[in-house]
């Protein structure tokens, strides 16, 4: 078993009427609490592995940092009932922080901790600079081989996987949680630790196109994003806003592409 995945029994029950006793992986789900400098900021449900990659990723998508450099030091503290992640940040992005916690009205794993009103739910994207060289076989090469390098889902079948993708369509980088904007985070993250960028590539993942997904996409300068199911309407409207491109309901035979 890995670090995402632990062993439980089942009854497997069979269509002739048979049955006997399995065991086989699940994937774990654990609250997550995020601290910046001391100061409690979220507590997020989500896979217990490559948490130093969430951190990060978590922190550049709730706009608290500019980049992987402000972040000082990352503590991981496991507890019975969960984990703790103490991240120290640059003394100049500790307002920022205290900004966010002060007017907090929600927490959720949906891109919306410390937003008081319509218009901070709406804000404005940055525009994306970076461009993509991929094209059609580059996208179904990328979809075709993404299972292949999703072990903790090919072992539980209960993840999401978020995957950096050359412009030739190879799956560069990827990372696995039981949340899509977990999984987004930590690739975002582990690219940022790493000074990876896109590099005319793209990010695929396994899941359906939500709004949150796109503002992540857009704040780390992604310049094309392909996803498994369909986008929401706000997702297509806030791509089209900050020059993101948008590929969804990938399948082995078709996608559907946003005009731009």
């Amino acid at each position: 078993m890995s670090e995402g995945s632990v062993p439980h029994l089942f009854d497997r029950l069979r269509a002739d009427g048979g049955g006997e006793a399995v065991t086989r992986a699940v994937a774990v789900e654990r609250p997550i609490a995020i601290e910046f400098n001391g100061i409690g900021y979220a507590v997020m449900m989500a896979t217990p592995a490559d948490r130093e990659d969430f951190a990060i990723g978590f922190a550049l998508s709730e706009r608290l940092i500019p980049g992987a450099a402000s972040v000082l030091e990352i503590d991981v503290h496991p507890r019975p009932e969960g984990d703790i992640l103490r991240v120290t940040l640059a003394r100049e992005c500790a307002d920022g922080v205290l900004d966010r916690v002060r007017h907090r009205v929600s927490e959720s794993s949906c891109g919306l901790c410390g937003i008081e009103n319509l218009e901070q739910a709406l804000r404005p994207l940055p525009a994306v600079t970076a461009r993509s060289r991929a094209d059609g076989p580059a996208l179904f090469r990328a979809l075709g081989d993404l299972r292949a390098r999703q072990p903790l889902n090919r072992e539980t079948g209960a993840v999401h996987a978020a995957a950096l993708c050359s412009a030739a369509g190879e799956v560069l980088l990827v990372r696995e949680d039981v949340g899509r904007h977990n999984a987004f985070d930590k690739l975002i993250g582990a690219m940022a630790r790493a000074g990876i960028g896109w590099d005319g590539g793209f990010a695929l993942l396994s899941s359906r196109c939500s709004y949150e997904l796109v503002e992540k996409a857009a704040l780390a300068d992604c310049p094309l994003l392909v996803t498994i199911s369909a986008a929401t309407d706000l997702a297509i409207a806030r791509a089209a806003s900050c020059g993101l491109r948008l590929v969804m309901l990938a399948r082995s035979d078709a996608m559907l592409a946003i005009p731009s």
